[in-house]
């Protein structure tokens, strides 16, 4: 059968809003002791955190959480100090709290639990937030965008988060942002959205810098910039943003802002393919089978084709599919390419599509069978694929 090339993703992408990526923790035991762990920068809020101030043990949490102010995300350590807080009943704590166990996050999920922790929070974070704190009107407007303990109402989240965004809150910023790029609760405006990135961006939050360097990336509210995209991506992916992180390796790989290079290009994808970036493994997996920046080894290309496949990335399920048709880094298997081909196709991929009817023409790895082969060829030529176009065309069949 007539196979086509391994396929390439090429796409910017941003960071989710605050409290929304739902990255599960890997579930291994964390043996570094307290001693070990590095402590925020802010010495005067952890000095206050140790002392038992509950507030302050609530913002060390935030500071895990999110990985700011100096420190990794964290997320036992981010849970073991929300859990102090919320035993001293702070509001900010039980949003945290309830924010691990929502989506788990050093812990198993228990959503009955992390909605009774948002229950509890809900009233305190509304006292504090209509007396002016900023962080508790953040955290209000996460709870009416993301329905925790109530009922979603994008434009209650939005007024929390302006009045905590206006007062210098960067998460807020940030959410705020992402918001008008929705048009969530206001009309959608990419111009708003980065100047509350900006703001958050210049203010150190990696999220936001991911954010704006992709808005001067794709000239969304600002006028296009790759050399300010790179900035911007650089910042986030230096502290360990795995979107930016790829963003930069794919600006290396395109020579956009930065010189050409597939050397710093697989260096920025293994980092970010090694924090589970989907993305990154589909493209580092691309770079091996091809010798870009690295050795030339189908064995490498397959490990991170497979990591990506088993995530959903349709280019991915395509290339593990004709790894295993050609029998590179993996025992050839007809029924295992068919297997990966027809994921793959089933998410509309046009090549996957098209090699899958193949199998089905030819009988490799499944039962020959002419009518699903024009099913799937018709289905890759209505997407423009030219060698399904042409195939069609010789066994008599224009209707596409």
């Amino acid at each position: 059968m007539k196979i086509i090339t391994y396929l390439m993703l090429a796409l910017v992408v941003c960071c989710l809003s605050a409290c929304t990526q739902k990255r599960k923790s890997s579930g291994r035991t964390n043996t570094r002791t307290e001693q070990t762990v590095k402590l925020p920068n802010d010495a005067e809020l952890v000095a206050k955190a140790k002392a038992g101030n509950a507030r302050a043990q609530a913002l060390v949490a935030e500071c895990y959480l999110y990985g700011t102010n100096g420190v990794k995300k964290n997320y036992q350590e981010a849970m073991k100090w929300a859990q102090k807080s919320a035993d001293q009943g702070d509001a900010v704590g039980l949003y945290l709290l309830g924010v691990h166990y929502g989506i788990g996050l050093g812990v198993a999920s228990n959503y009955t639990k992390a909605n009774s922790l948002y229950k509890q929070a809900l009233p305190k974070l509304k006292v504090e937030a209509e007396n002016g704190d900023k962080i508790s009107q953040h955290f209000l407007g996460c709870c009416y965008n993301f329905g925790y303990g109530t009922d979603k109402n994008y434009a209650e989240a939005v007024k929390w988060y302006r009045l905590a965004a206006e007062q210098g809150n960067a998460y807020a910023q940030f959410n705020l942002g992402y918001c008008y790029v929705n048009g969530e609760g206001v009309s959608q405006s990419s111009t708003e959205a980065v100047k509350w990135y900006r703001l958050a961006a210049e203010q150190g939050y990696a999220a936001a810098q991911c954010n704006l360097g992709a808005c001067y990336a794709n000239g969304n509210g600002i006028s296009q910039s790759y050399t300010e995209a790179v900035k911007w991506f650089r910042l986030a992916a230096e502290q360990g943003v795995a979107d930016a992180q790829y963003n930069l390796a794919l600006s290396y790989k395109n020579g956009e802002g930065v010189s050409q290079s597939y050397t710093e290009a697989v260096k920025w994808y293994r980092l970010a393919a090694e924090q589970g970036n989907a993305a990154a493994q589909c493209y580092l997996g691309y770079c091996y089978v091809n010798g870009y920046g690295v050795s030339q080894s189908y064995a490498e290309a397959v490990k991170w084709f497979r990591l990506a496949a088993e995530q959903g990335v349709a280019e991915a399920q395509y290339n593990l599919g004709l790894c295993y048709v050609n029998g590179d880094g993996v025992s050839q298997s007809y029924t295992e390419a068919v297997k990966w081909f027809r994921l793959a196709a089933e998410q509309g991929d046009a090549a996957a599509q098209n090699n899958l009817g193949a199998c089905y023409y030819y009988g490799d790895g499944v039962a020959e069978n002419r009518a699903t082969a024009i099913r799937w060829w018709k289905k890759a030529a209505a997407q423009g694929h030219s060698e399904a176009q042409e195939i069609l065309r010789e066994e008599g069949v224009y209707d596409w």
